[in-house]
């Protein structure tokens, strides 16, 4: 020990570094400690330009990106508008009901019990609910549409990641009354059929929103801010009338039912305003619920399906005779011997008959009499008499799926054509356009347009043929109504009507087939009409098919209880209808 620190001390006192030592001594390159320095440098400048990118450059970016996290913008539903009747009575209104939502990695972290009567609540089976939730997303609804005390329930399980949303459900009070007119909406609350989707753009008001910040688990912790307010839709007032729709829904019902026809049509217009005041097809469907819905109870009949309209086109053809001057209600036409051949083709009356006066073969329905008085007229005159009562066009009152029908122009026609369009056939109608085209019997000679909403003026109309014509065309319709007519089952008791009846083969692939459709259009009272009525009844196959057996009492029925509802005083003394047979109008 005292000879090493012997030599400490003298090699101290010699002035050797302790450094020295040749273990000690480490010998470093000069710009290793340079570029150790130059980095902690650099690292902290990045710090410095990263720090001001951050709070300077890009806050605007980062504060998004910050609240997408935590802000939400929620969307506030609008009230869509009711739809009420001419009188005020609701046809459909919207009921609030809640969409239960859920976040799926929460909702499978409850317990099994949890999960189990949820899906009792919610209808459904578990491995139903458990498949919804089995999702990458963030957020899948449940179910849509659930009514309040449903959604009480569900809330009252105080499960992590339910959570629900207001929105409207669709009610309909007159359900399969009125469906086809009103229609229905989708689950959206957005209009899929009828006036819902016709005024989509009306009813359904606009939405609004609101700024919200939620938590993890989607429960709002603040309100933010309103961002737009929700504006309400607006309120439709339709032309029809309950009391009318369900007059006419249940006679044209009882009548499907007694024929066990397919189908079966019917509107009812107002001929001083040309309301809508009833419209109605059978199969219908139940708005309300539509689990079980098919095609033929969506068509809307009166409007998309056409039909040959048969002898209801008969008043037409001997109106512009009557209004060209080239016939008089009593010139006479030789139908004998009730055939009649025109080229290589053959027409039929139904019966034979000898000499008819024009007014007669209005009131026997003769096809070979109207065939003849239509050679008095030249094919582009009776085209454009067509066309000016609309058949051939769409009609243009804005609801869905009105059709324009078939009407050739009357370049192509040949002879045998120009005879069979005089008596309906050759020639495709909508019962809703033969419907209003009576309405130049039924007012002065002139057309208006057709109104699915309450009028508020009088509309004006375009003269078609003269008030002369009219009278004599109304003499010779309301003959069709009495005995020794077509259509004798058509009268009303205390009320002189007038119309015309019409049946046809159908056509299926391009041909005629043993089906019919049988047809009656008329209007009453005769001394100062008041309403159009138009029945069709699509293949009957019970109690006979021609119109003025199927369709006729039909009308008979639905005129007279919608007379007396409108308060309409009678015209006629004849209180009592005695049952006719009548004579079969010809095919």
């Amino acid at each position: 020990m005292s000879r090493v620190g012997n030599s400490s001390r003298n090699a101290a006192s010699r002035g050797v570094s302790f450094s020295s030592n040749p273990v000690l001594d480490v010998k470093l390159p000069t710009w290793r400690s340079r570029l150790v320095l130059f980095l902690l440098f650099g690292a902290f400048l990045a710090l410095i330009v990263r720090a001001l990118w951050l709070q300077g450059i890009t806050t605007e970016f980062l504060q998004k990106q910050g609240a997408s996290r935590y802000a939400r913008t929620l969307e506030l539903p609008a009230t869509r508008g009711k739809i009420t009747d001419r009188n005020g009575e609701v046809l459909a209104s919207s009921v609030p009901v809640k969409a239960i939502w859920a976040i799926p990695e929460d909702v499978l972290s409850a317990p099994p019990e949890k999960i189990r009567q949820l899906a009792q609540l919610l209808e459904m089976s578990e491995a139903e609910l458990r498949k919804k939730l089995d999702s990458d997303r963030q957020f899948v609804y449940l179910k849509r549409q659930v009514e309040p005390e449903v959604s009480e329930k569900i809330q009252a399980l105080a499960m992590p990641g339910i959570d629900t949303r207001k929105e409207y459900k669709r009610f309909y009070p007159e359900g399969e009354i009125t469906a086809h007119v009103v229609g229905f909406t989708n689950v959206e609350d957005v209009g899929q059929e009828g006036i819902e989707l016709a005024s989509e753009k009306d009813l359904a008001g606009k939405l609004g929103s609101r700024r919200v910040i939620k938590d993890r688990l989607g429960r709002i912790v603040e309100d933010i801010r309103a961002v737009r307010e929700p504006h309400d839709g607006h309120e439709l007032n339709l032309s029809i009338d309950s009391k009318i729709q369900y007059i006419a829904f249940t006679h044209l019902k009882e009548a499907v039912e007694k024929h066990k026809a397919k189908a079966g049509a019917a509107v009812v217009l107002d001929v001083q305003t040309g309301e809508v005041l009833a419209l109605v097809n059978l199969p219908a469907y139940n708005p309300n619920d539509r689990s079980v819905l098919t095609g033929a109870q969506l068509r809307n009949r009166v409007l998309t399906d056409t039909f040959e309209p048969g002898s209801t086109m008969k008043p037409f053809t001997v109106a512009l005779a009557l209004d060209k001057g080239r016939v008089t209600p009593d010139t006479v036409f030789q139908t004998a011997p009730g055939r009649m051949t025109i080229g290589t083709a053959t027409i039929h009356d139904s019966h034979k008959m000898d000499s008819l006066t024009v007014a007669q073969v209005i009131q026997k329905s003769s096809n070979i009499g109207t065939a003849k008085i239509s050679f008095q007229m030249q094919p582009q005159e009776m085209w454009e008499m067509f066309t000016s009562v609309g058949f051939g066009q769409q009609p243009k009152f804005g609801f869905p799926g009105a059709v324009a029908g078939r009407l050739r122009n009357y370049k192509n026609w040949r002879p045998i054509e120009q005879a069979t369009m005089s008596y309906g056939h050759g020639i495709s109608v909508s019962l809703i356009q033969i419907a209003r085209a009576y309405m130049i019997f039924a007012r002065n000679g002139d057309m208006i347009p057709l109104t699915f909403q309450k009028a508020t003026e009088a509309p004006k109309g375009q003269r078609i043929i003269s008030q002369k014509t009219v009278m004599e065309m109304r003499s010779m319709m309301e003959s069709v109504t009495q005995p020794g007519g077509t259509a004798t089952q058509a009268r009303v008791a205390g009320y002189r009507v007038a119309g015309k009846t019409g049946t046809a083969h159908k056509i299926e692939g391009g041909r005629y087939v043993n089906k019919y459709v049988g047809d009656f259009v008329g209007f009453a009272p005769v001394s100062h009409p008041r309403v159009i009525v138009a029945v069709m009844i699509d293949e009957p196959s019970v109690g006979g098919y021609y119109g003025g057996t199927v369709a006729a009492p039909v009308f008979s029925t639905i005129t007279a209880n919608v007379l007396r509802s409108m308060n309409v005083p009678p015209d006629s003394s004849i209180t009592t209808i005695v049952p006719d047979s009548g004579v079969q109008e010809s095919m």
